[in-house]
């Protein structure tokens, strides 16, 4: 039986919609605000929400538009059909654009309702039977136009034993995608092996690559299996391919081309059925010219690549990945973050991507105290002698929050040549907040 929850702050209406929705056969569960929606979608997300828009007097739409923000957070897969006796075509888009199903004026006739939500089931329901059974993306959290893009391509090209190329900034999460296209690919079943390229020395790669033999050098007390032979019949991901020397680029190559190897002290050649998964957040085509980088190896490993974005240019997932590394820090607590603290995290640079965002979540949580964390809370968890994670991109240091929050604040003026109105939309802030910010940093709305 599918729960549909009701969200509604006019008791007569809880009571009929509870009557007609049960005599339908549904589940209902009636509640007259946001902080009982809230805790009833944590308890279990239901099949879909019916939710006012207005609970504390005011008639602008606005309550329902945060419960639904922050609904949306908790349950994102859940339809949500919002309903206010005070709609307008303004509202309705803003409502959609929050990530709303549909939305409906008061009062609303009980079949134009019932099919509506019949509706939103439906197509609920085709979506987790076309996207979520046929293409596991579990691990990967995010609903982003750039990120979609990314995984409609990773859908299509899982099944094929096509080499890929996944390139980036560090910390935009290369290898979860990369365990994607395996966990979605006919090896699935078979292993999935990791190599950080970059952690192994020169001495040691035929070693770790290839394997050895008993005695086949100073310090081999037995025969070890290479990663290349780990992997037979799954995937190898090499991470960091951009750090590998010349020499060592030449080694790799024919593994790649022929499939076949031999482990040091053994004459016997090797085959690994393996498909390739290379990632780098190295500038491979400057390396070509610069001669640092093979091109046959370049061409062999990209037959097809996938440019992952830095997580400032899909700003619309930080608060899906708030709520996801907070359900993942190892805690009996599980406290909210509030609106302004997702607000004010959601709009700074992160050089070190989405790493950098799931340390400052957990350290936030671990460091409060109470049910909700505010800014306060991020930003003394910051100050306790914890170092934000060090970019490893470029040239740029690691920064404070403050750095980081200063930064975000000259590029939007930077931006809009100093216009304060326009800045302060970039930043989803007041003009209010962002003068007293100005003031804070001792910055200028004159741009050079």
């Amino acid at each position: 039986m599918k729960r549909i929850l009701i969200v509604d702050d006019d008791r007569t209406v809880r009571l009929s919609m509870g009557v007609m929705l049960r005599h339908c056969g549904f589940e209902p569960e009636a509640v007259d605000g946001a902080e009982a929606a809230l805790a009833s979608v944590r308890r279990e997300a239901p099949s879909l929400i019916l939710m006012d828009m207005n609970f504390s007097g005011a008639t602008t739409g606005q309550d329902g538009l945060e419960l639904l923000q922050r609904v949306r957070i908790l349950c994102p897969e859940t339809p949500v059909i919002l309903m206010t006796a005070w709609g307008s075509i303004p509202l309705a888009v803003e409502g959609i654009r929050y990530g709303a199903f549909d939305f409906l004026t008061k009062p609303c006739s009980g079949p134009v309702l019932l099919q509506r939500i019949e509706t939103a089931l439906a197509m609920a329901e085709k979506g987790t039977s076309t996207e979520e059974k046929a293409f596991d993306r579990s691990a990967i959290v995010g609903r982003s136009a750039a990120l979609t893009e990314i995984l409609d391509t990773v859908k299509r090209i899982a099944p094929t034993d096509a080499p890929v190329l996944i390139t980036g900034e560090n910390g935009t999460g290369k290898e979860l995608i990369a365990k994607a296209i395996h966990d979605n690919s006919r090896r699935r079943q078979g292993p999935f092996v990791m190599v950080n390229l970059g952690g192994i020395s020169q001495s040691l790669f035929e070693s770790e690559m290839f394997g050895h033999t008993k005695g086949a050098f100073t310090g081999a007390a037995g025969e070890r299996k290479g990663r290349f032979e780990l992997a037979d019949k799954g995937t190898i991901f090499l991470d960091e391919i951009g750090d590998l020397d010349l020499n060592c680029q030449v080694k790799i190559l024919r593994v790649l081309q022929q499939h076949t190897f031999e482990p040091l002290g053994d004459s016997r050649t090797r085959t690994v059925d393996i498909r390739v998964v290379c990632a780098t957040n190295a500038d491979l085509p400057a390396m070509l010219r610069e001669r640092t980088f093979r091109e046959d190896l370049f061409y062999r490993i990209n037959a097809i690549t996938l440019h992952l974005p830095p997580l400032r240019e899909r700003r619309e997932d930080i608060p899906l990945l708030i709520n996801h590394f907070s359900r993942l820090t190892e805690t009996d607590r599980r406290p909210e973050f509030s609106s302004e603290a997702i607000a004010f995290l959601t709009r700074l640079p992160y050089p070190g991507n989405v790493r950098q965002l799931k340390n400052i979540v957990e350290r936030s949580i671990l460091m409060s105290e109470g049910p909700v964390i505010s800014l306060d809370d991020i930003e003394r968890a910051n100050r306790m002698g914890l170092s934000e994670p060090k970019p490893e991109t470029g040239s740029v240091n690691g920064m404070t929050l403050e750095e980081m929050e200063r930064t975000a604040i000259e590029n939007a003026l930077k931006k809009h040549s100093g216009n304060i109105t326009n800045a302060a939309l970039e930043l989803g802030i007041t003009r209010q907040a962002l003068y007293r910010k100005i003031e804070k940093y001792g910055l200028t709305t004159q741009t050079k």
